[in-house]
């Protein structure tokens, strides 16, 4: 394979599809991984994959490795949302289904990181980047999904820590709003209140393009650990969205990613 190598999870649908899409019109030859993933966008790669299943993840890595040699950036995006991640209950009245995001979201993130990191660290440069959102600073469809968040933007943290002086960065970035199939589908038969929604929000491939950049950024390695919010990343970077637009970054609505201490104990 030519370009570099990227594996991006939970690549079916969504955020994650649109991820891989972007990185492959960009010259990446990327590993699209989900449950029911059929189709990976052009010049991808499907592997279905169960993110519960850590043997399927060692598979999935080793396959990696022999037929491309390297890896170069990993994506954790996958995670386990239930239709019944909005419901304005309380979260006793919810399934306790909910809980899988801990599962598939946050510890499926430390599996895959496990097993990509011996690859990274071989190559002359890596990056793991996490999808995450505001949910981990805010109140945002309850605490299973607010932890899972949080538990991502520290796992970048404290992963950078010991990927230090070994070119391999990570970072965790916040996404906005996503003009998704589902979301565009809901709004089918009100156009006028879509075009209103998506003045302030991000097309899937959006988030891709700035993982994209951060990879070539020379700076890269002072941002690794950090919690990144996209549409701030995009003006660092003069990337726009879909239609010329420039998404805004929601800091003051729903707050500020939090600052890890830099205290190490070991």
């Amino acid at each position: 394979m030519s370009g570099p190598v990227a594996v991006v999870t939970g690549a079916s649908r969504g955020a994650g599809y649109g991820i891989a899409a972007a990185l492959s019109a960009r010259g990446w030859q990327v590993y699209a991984t989900g449950r029911s993933i059929v189709d990976a966008p052009a010049g991808g790669i499907a592997v279905p994959i169960d993110h519960r299943d850590d043997a399927a993840v060692a598979a999935l890595f080793e396959r990696v490795r022999q037929d491309s040699g390297r890896l170069d950036l990993l994506v954790n995006n996958a995670a386990a949302i239930s239709d019944d991640l909005v419901s304005p209950k309380p979260f006793w009245e919810k399934p306790l289904g909910l809980a899988d995001v801990l599962d598939v979201g946050l510890r499926s993130s430390y599996v895959a990181s496990w097993y990509a990191a011996p690859l990274l660290t071989a190559s002359e440069r890596g990056l793991i980047a996490f999808t995450s959102s505001p949910g981990s600073v805010c109140y945002m469809h309850g605490p299973a999904y607010g932890a899972q968040k949080a538990g991502v933007d520290k796992m970048a943290a404290d992963m950078a820590v010991d990927f230090q002086g070994t070119g391999v960065a990570t970072v965790s970035i916040w996404m906005g709003i996503l003009l998704t199939e589902k979301l565009r589908a809901a709004f089918a038969k009100h156009p006028e209140a879509l075009a209103k929604t998506a003045a302030h929000a991000e097309t899937p491939e959006f988030t891709g393009y700035l993982i994209d950049a951060l990879y070539r950024d020379q700076q890269l390695a002072e941002l690794s650990g950090q919690t990144l919010i996209g549409a701030e990343l995009a003006e660092r970077y003069g990337i726009t969205d879909e239609g010329g637009r420039r998404p805004p970054s929601h800091r003051q609505m729903m707050g500020s990613p939090r600052v890890p201490s830099t205290v190490v104990i070991r």
